[in-house]
């Protein structure tokens, strides 16, 4: 379970995280949306130890994140997926050898091992027929699903999911949230999402909480975050939305 308790976090002179509190459950995609500045991808730095809150706490599984040393954080990381804005696959290096990173630089797999893994994790998201291409030769939803694979290919408990539809076509946003809908149910993976999209979060969301002036202004199910009356929720999830 990730745990976040009164997390508070002052950045450029401006405070983003100002109380946040969020339990994300094992097996569960948690949804987080927000205006932009609201501190979304603040809170996804928590969580993976990249910032330490200014007070407050965060938990992975009971562990204190901000307490751990170098080691521990490579520890938890690598039981840790995390899917950047676009992918972020390194233009001069194959589709393959993008999702090979990982386990490159964090085992100690043989070259074959690492192929099959790569290739197993490929054909899961649908990519196994362009592992030999290089980045600008895919489209967008295609390197989205290449930077899926690249969370995916440590075997992760945990995926940290940063806009991962931005960009991209209705049609192509709803194949990226069946998939993140797939990860959770057959890989048992949980999921913390964030998001400004009504269907990213209705498709693939278990719990969703809205956040608002660093802090969560209203939380629930999907059901219940469509019925309120809470303005946030009024103005994400209206039928406006994308």
């Amino acid at each position: 379970m990730i745990e976040l308790k009164n997390l508070h976090k002052r950045l450029g002179g401006r405070d983003i995280l100002k109380g946040l509190s969020v339990k994300v459950p094992k097996g569960m995609n948690f949804v987080l949306m927000g205006p932009s500045g609201t501190g979304k991808s603040v809170t996804l730095k928590h969580v993976i130890g990249i910032f330490k809150p200014d007070l407050g706490s965060v938990h992975v599984d009971g562990q204190d994140v901000p307490a751990m040393d170098r080691k521990q954080l490579m520890a938890l990381r690598k039981r840790m997926g995390y899917l950047f804005q676009n992918g972020a696959l390194i233009n001069w290096l194959s589709v393959a050898d993008n999702v090979a990173l990982p386990l490159k630089e964090h085992s100690q797999l043989s070259r074959s091992e690492v192929d099959d893994r790569v290739h197993e994790v490929l054909k899961l998201v649908g990519m196994d027929h362009a592992g030999k291409q290089e980045p600008p030769e895919i489209s967008g939803g295609m390197k989205l699903r290449a930077g899926l694979a690249r969370a995916l290919v440590t075997n992760p408990e945990y995926v940290l999911y940063d806009e991962p539809n931005a960009g991209l076509d209705p049609i192509i946003s709803e194949q990226i949230h069946e998939l993140i809908g797939e990860v959770r149910d057959r890989l048992s993976v949980t999921g913390l999402i964030v998001t400004h999209s009504r269907a990213c979060a209705t498709q693939c969301g278990d719990r969703i909480g809205i956040l608002e002036a660093g802090k969560l202004a209203v939380e629930g199910s999907v059901d219940e975050i469509t019925a309120s009356d809470h303005p946030l929720a009024r103005a994400f999830m209206g039928q406006g939305s994308d």
